[in-house]
């Protein structure tokens, strides 16, 4: 897949030369967006006809049996012309993150952090036209795991923040490990005032998240989750959107 289309050796201008046009999908201006969005049709449009052209080559090739079929070039150029395709659309181009190298020094990590910014602040268009739940918990893993100094701490401080006052998304409970691996007074601050606020969504999960940030050894799963809600409840009330 991406990683062997070297996806983590290329430099930051291979880069933007490929996906730096992305950016406009998190624009304040619809029009930019919209022609990013057009932009990022037409990459997966070319995507599209690649694997096609890859399957019928499979189809052909297979009577060769596996080992000759992934040594006959024409295959190999049907694969490669695939990858290659990937590199340019999303969400297969921000894939490939070094499994063992230096995330915080990876190329690729500003456009990582651009495609969870995209699904925080544009929840329907990422959804509508690139919705990947496996790559956002995946690319969310991997940035907690990483060491990160200015300004990448104060975009993952946006992005709790960001998440915490809306409704909950599929994998948005991952973002606790990025809390918990950012943790400083900036991001603490941002969270008590969400949760006493007047949106019962930012009160509930700030609160949770500030709970856990006391709890650094308490393991984020349903149960904690359920235990958390049930002792709120007792003391505040059975109503969800009870104030502080």
């Amino acid at each position: 897949m991406a990683e062997e289309a070297g996806i983590d050796a290329d430099d930051a201008r291979a880069w933007a030369e490929r996906l730096g046009w992305a950016f406009g999908l998190i624009a304040e201006n619809p029009a930019v967006r919209g022609a990013a969005l057009a932009r990022l049709a037409e990459a997966q449009r070319m995507v599209a006809d690649a694997l096609g052209q890859f399957n019928e080559t499979w189809l052909l090739t297979r009577p060769l049996g596996p080992d000759e079929q992934y040594r006959e070039p024409a295959f190999l150029q049907a694969r490669r012309k695939h990858q290659q395709a990937q590199r340019y659309s999303l969400p297969d181009g921000v894939w490939g993150a070094p499994v063992n190298g230096d995330l915080a020094a990876w190329p690729g990590l500003p456009y990582a952090l651009f495609f969870l910014e995209w699904e925080a602040k544009y929840p329907l268009e990422w959804t509508q036209h690139a919705k990947s739940w496996g790559t956002k918990q995946n690319l969310i893993r991997q940035v907690a795991r990483a060491r990160h100094e200015e300004p990448t701490q104060s975009k993952l401080t946006d992005l709790v923040e960001l998440v915490v006052h809306r409704a909950y998304r599929c994998k948005d409970r991952e973002y606790v490990r990025v809390a918990r691996a950012v943790d400083n007074a900036d991001l603490r601050s941002r969270l008590h005032r969400a949760a006493d606020s007047d949106n019962p969504w930012a009160r509930r999960h700030a609160g949770y998240v500030l709970w856990l940030l006391d709890r650094p050894d308490l393991p984020n799963t349903r149960p904690t989750w359920q235990t958390w809600v049930q002792a709120r409840r007792q003391r505040y009330g059975d109503r969800d959107d009870a104030r502080r």
